[in-house]
């Protein structure tokens, strides 16, 4: 696993719909030193784009990574690939793409569907989705843009390649519109808490984020994890595990509630959810990962203002007292906070496009 401790927040706002309360939510977490943040979306949920909404944000921020949720299941995987490529590049290679499938049959209807297609099916084509754009990202190697105008040479067709995929529901051409993004691959998330979702997050995902709420049951995801992705021929250690957790801080510093605190977080419809002050969450954090159970944690704030402020000002300050994490960002990019290295391009050196 990782040395380092990892760090990432939602940001969701349910009801909002100005960026400038997100942006601002992004600012914060930032200031923490966190990884990232995430921002849900599906298309049965009322409230803004998260993409369009973290792009606003790029600009307002200098370090912290920005993942979206963009679902697989009615969007063009074209269009997925360039939108997160783009991401990349406006903010200078802090980009992640959370990737999630849509199951609902309101859903299902508005793009035609019905019924829905079975988790099964939704998570094989969300796996075949990831798999196309990062030949997509590749589909330009770097040093392709010439923008050589006294040559008359805008690219390098040598350095352009063709990508002709066939999934099970969508065939792709390439190669890309846009040049290959900053981080050569934006990091891909998942939620690998379900089964069929784990095993495209050990195929595909850089992170996988695991809802679990006692060490045990965090320990055994991810050891499946990683006999996964090694079974798929990945490096284990190229996968960072976060256990996801529902955080409510209160008003006030309190002894957490029983069932939480070093216990461990308790069960909930929503997913595992610590209740109680910033300095047991920071007790809770310390001890799973000195134990080796997790490479990180992904927050999600109960009341998003009030609980990612005391957050950043409590938990996150006393585990940067007790120097277990950073106080300031060693890189510039999300894989360089998350100590992933930059993925080579597969098809350098092979010829290009004719």
């Amino acid at each position: 696993m990782s040395g380092l401790l990892h760090l990432a927040a939602a940001v969701d706002l349910p009801g909002c719909f100005d960026a400038e309360p997100y942006v601002e939510l992004v600012r914060l977490a930032e200031r923490g030193g966190l990884d990232f943040v995430t921002l849900d979306d599906s298309f049965g949920r009322p409230g803004p784009d998260a993409l369009g909404v973290l792009s606003r944000a790029a600009p307002a921020t200098r370090r912290i990574g920005l993942v979206p949720t963009v679902t697989t299941t009615y969007t063009e995987p074209f269009r997925v690939q360039a939108a997160v490529a783009t991401l990349d590049r406006v903010s200078h290679g802090r980009a992640g793409w959370r990737i999630e499938v849509s199951t609902g049959e309101d859903e299902a209807r508005l793009f035609g569907r019905r019924p829905a297609a079975p988790l099964r099916a939704l998570w094989q084509e969300a796996g075949e989705v990831a798999d196309v754009a990062a030949k997509l990202w590749d589909s330009w190697e770097d040093g392709a843009e010439l923008r050589d105008a006294p040559g008359g040479r805008f690219l390098d067709r040598d350095r352009l390649h063709h990508v002709d995929f066939t999934g099970t529901a969508f065939s792709v051409r390439g190669p890309s519109t846009a040049p290959r993004p900053p981080q050569g691959h934006p990091v891909r998330v998942a939620d690998a808490t379900g089964s069929q979702a784990r095993s495209v997050a050990a195929r595909y995902a850089d992170v996988a984020l695991v809802r679990a709420a006692t060490p045990a049951q965090a320990t055994a995801v991810r050891d499946e994890l990683r006999a996964l992705a090694a079974g798929a021929g990945r490096d284990p250690d190229g996968v960072r595990v976060l256990v996801s957790l529902l955080v409510d801080l209160g008003d006030g510093e309190r002894a957490a509630e029983p069932g939480h605190g070093g216990g461990g977080p308790r069960p909930t419809a929503r997913g595992p959810l610590y209740r109680g002050g910033p300095v047991d969450l920071a007790e809770l954090i310390a001890g799973w990962h000195a134990d080796g159970v997790t490479d990180g944690f992904h927050l999600v704030p109960v009341e998003p203002r009030r609980d990612l402020e005391r957050l950043v000002n409590g938990t996150v300050a006393l585990l940067q007292h007790r120097a277990l994490f950073r106080t300031f960002y060693p890189g510039s990019t999300l894989r360089e906070h998350l100590g992933l290295a930059r993925p080579a391009n597969r098809y350098a050196g092979t010829g290009g496009a004719s």
